[in-house]
């Protein structure tokens, strides 16, 4: 099953906020210094705390659910040195991490999380190590009519971090239709029309263009490659009820300009264009929350609040559905504007 990964890339914040508050503190604490003689010593790093931080996202399109579970972690030097060993943030024994559904009052299952570690992240992903990191998951089937509790155990300590979320329902795309031709023309938009799901608060749409690229040199050589152009991100219904119907719009002319900006000029590749997935992505109202504070401020209030619904701990346990409309063809117009139009003629299509 391909994974369609969107709605679920998100920083870890907890770190730097400790960092801003030192930066405000600071004037003062030397102040104070300055008027007791005997205090000649700064302590700058505050007593260690076991803060945990947790990130996972409930989806019931897909088959695995992953929860990443680290700890925050201070000390002197570079932060950002820090960051990249594993053990700053992991905690060394394994914990009891659980995902228990529920219907209203009644428990349904109990699922335990094992670990994984996965080594495909790449260098530049984050600060945070690479190329491996640890995970916990299940294989659990998920069900939109229960709600989820996680729960999280630290054996050797006795502290337990605990979070619950509802499922956000599948919902219905009217367009486009699945097996029409996709047609990217330039100065037109094209429309976007769906009904709105239970529990979605923020939904965004996202246009994966797969192609192929072959050597010139020897065409027996070929590598299937895609790029994402993030549509819109932002658009929310009246209320999180379900079954409003919602339309929006693309315009030809983006296509041809991320795939321009995203696809490197290379001469000696020759580039096919094979077929386009809609993606439409739908936040619940935890994660539509969490995206709100987390925004680039536009104003001169750079300061966001902090948004977390783990208990005795922090970051976020929510849940998105993806509504994915794959292998749409390409319309024959929209292949041809590839090879002639300005963003796009010198890539070899």
């Amino acid at each position: 099953m391909q994974s369609y990964n969107i709605l679920c890339t998100f920083a870890v914040p907890e770190m730097l906020n400790h960092m801003r508050t030192l930066k405000f503190l600071l004037p003062s604490v030397l102040g104070l210094t300055l008027l007791i003689a005997c205090n000649k010593e700064l302590k700058v790093n505050a007593d260690w705390k076991d803060i945990t931080v947790v990130y996972g996202l409930l989806d019931q399109n897909e088959d695995t659910t992953f929860i990443k579970i680290t700890k925050a972690f201070l000390g002197p030097g570079d932060a950002l040195q820090f960051a990249k060993i594993p053990d700053s943030s992991n905690y060394p024994d394994k914990l009891d991490v659980r995902i228990e559904e529920w219907n209203g009052t009644t428990l349904k299952n109990s699922y335990a999380c094992d670990t994984v570690t996965i080594h495909n992240k790449k260098a530049g992903d984050s600060i945070f190590y690479f190329p491996d990191q640890l995970m916990y998951y299940t294989l659990a089937p998920l069900n939109e009519n229960y709600q989820y509790k996680l729960r999280i155990l630290n054996k050797k300590t006795g502290k337990e971090i605990t979070s619950q979320t509802s499922l956000v329902h599948n919902f219905q795309i009217e367009k486009p239709l699945p097996f029409i031709e996709m047609n990217f023309q330039p100065g037109l938009n094209n429309q976007v029309q769906w009904i709105t799901a239970v529990g979605g608060s923020r939904y965004q749409m996202d246009i994966r263009f797969h192609y192929r690229e072959a050597l010139i040199a020897d065409t027996s050589q070929k590598v299937e490659k895609y790029i994402d152009w993030i549509v819109f991100n932002n658009v929310k219904p009246i209320n999180n009820l379900g079954g409003q119907t919602i339309s929006n719009y693309y315009p030809g002319d983006g296509f041809y300009n991320i795939a321009g900006s995203k696809i490197p000029v290379n001469p000696y590749v020759k580039r096919t264009a094979l077929f386009v997935d809609v993606i439409l992505s739908v936040a619940s109202d935890d994660l539509n929350t969490y995206m709100e504070v987390t925004e680039p401020s536009y104003t001169i209030v750079q300061e966001r609040p902090t948004f977390t619904n783990i208990t005795n701990g922090i970051g976020l346990f929510a849940s998105r559905f993806n509504n994915v409309i794959d292998s749409l063809r390409l319309y024959p117009y929209t292949i041809a504007q590839l090879k002639v139009n300005d963003k796009t003629k010198d890539l070899g299509f």
